[in-house]
């Protein structure tokens, strides 16, 4: 990428420019496109490849990653036994952690081309899913919490500690838990509707990612800080970690969430949904006007003549690597023109996500044209007319 970008630079400074080209603007900008273009395309080719090695390898670090919290918690109950000496509840933790270790460890072994243990949380789009991640931390909580309990109501001498166990997983004490539980689920599965239902309507572009980063759970699909994604996976974090030292305080019972904690979980889970159904949007095209360079006499739209789209959405989120730039194409009555790369020190001045500019090819007829842009997601703006003069 470092060379990539040299390259990039060093052109739009007009250096490795063939000379008997350079008396054409049209033909220079063109061979300039072209050549940054072969470049993008072997290294996003690189990036992919290093993107599944990357991916196929994960399900080894998740494996080491839940094992190593088995040991973490084995460490702390014998360091903690020291004083309060062991007992049936530590038991029945460590054996309820080794068999969630052990289904994560299958999962992980299932799933070792797709991430590992974190297949399950990873989208369509190849990035962490914020809505999994937070329902597959409270899944994983009490299907915890329930496991230590049929560890210990198996190994309870009475009937007295058994009657008192199998209390511990009534509604009055999980109420609140399972509220959430339930309804982190209901959000998952409802945004990946959702997504699937506007990606398929042309209302919201999806471009998939090289590989999943952490910082998917915190951003938008451009990298940039979502407010709705930091909120819900925040707010989600405090409650599962208020639930789990309540479990660590009372192991005999699903934890009892607060009805407060509960219904900030709701809130959150809603503006969260309500963040989701706001962003995006089907690009569209606003205006069309010939480019005028400095000292040009003003003009209609001829062949041969540069144009100008300005509009919005033209570059959608996670399409910003220059090898999705160069899938963009501009239809311009029958012709297709593909839309070049126009560089400038530190980045491109086309194609934008406000603006692009293109050529009106010979092969144009003269008349009344629509003008249609297609997106590097494959979604297409509405038609713009415009007249071309002979």
């Amino acid at each position: 990428m470092a060379a990539f970008h040299a390259q990039r630079d060093a052109l739009a400074a007009g250096q490795g420019v063939p000379a008997n080209l350079a008396h054409s603007p049209g033909a220079s900008r063109q061979w300039v496109s072209d050549e940054l273009t072969e470049s993008a395309r072997a290294v996003a080719e690189r990036a992919r490849s290093a993107g599944e090695m990357w991916r196929a390898r994960l399900w080894r670090h998740t494996v080491i990653a839940v094992w190593a919290v088995v040991g973490a918690l084995l460490l702390g109950q014998l360091l903690t036994a020291l004083d309060a000496g062991w007992s049936l509840a530590r038991t029945a933790a460590l054996c309820a952690a080794g068999a969630s270790a052990l289904l994560l460890s299958l999962t992980a072994w299932l799933h070792r081309a797709r991430g590992g243990a974190l297949a399950p949380v990873i989208g369509e789009d190849n990035r962490l899913s914020t809505s999994r991640a937070v329902a597959a931390a409270w899944v994983l909580l009490v299907v915890y919490d329930v496991l230590m309990i049929a560890v210990e109501l198996a190994g309870a001498g009475g009937a007295q500690r058994r009657r008192r166990l199998l209390e511990g997983l009534d509604l009055a004490h999980g109420a609140g838990i399972l509220t959430v539980l339930a309804l982190t689920c209901a959000v998952a599965v409802v945004v990946r509707r959702a997504v699937t239902v506007r990606v398929q309507g042309r209302r919201l572009q999806k471009v998939r990612a090289d590989r999943p980063r952490a910082a998917d759970l915190l951003t938008d699909d451009a990298g940039r800080g979502s407010f709705a994604d930091v909120q819900y996976a925040l707010v989600n974090a405090v409650a599962v970690a208020f639930a789990a030292v309540r479990l660590g305080r009372e192991p005999e019972q699903l934890p009892d969430l607060p009805w407060g904690l509960a219904l900030l979980a709701v809130v959150s889970a809603g503006t969260y949904l309500a963040g989701k159904y706001a962003e995006g949007g089907r690009p569209v095209i606003l205006s069309v006007v010939r480019t005028r360079e400095i000292g040009d006499l003003h003009a209609p739209i001829r062949t041969g003549d540069d144009i100008e789209i300005r509009g919005a959405g033209l570059v959608p989120a996670g399409a910003g690597a220059p090898d999705r730039m160069a899938r963009m194409v501009v239809r311009i009555g029958a012709v297709h023109v593909h839309v070049p790369l126009i560089p400038v020190t530190g980045g491109f001045t086309s194609p934008a996500d406000a603006s692009l500019t293109v050529p009106v090819p010979v092969e144009v007829e003269p008349g009344r044209v629509d003008v249609q842009v297609v997106t590097a997601a494959g979604v297409e703006t509405n038609r713009y007319p415009i007249d071309v003069v002979d």
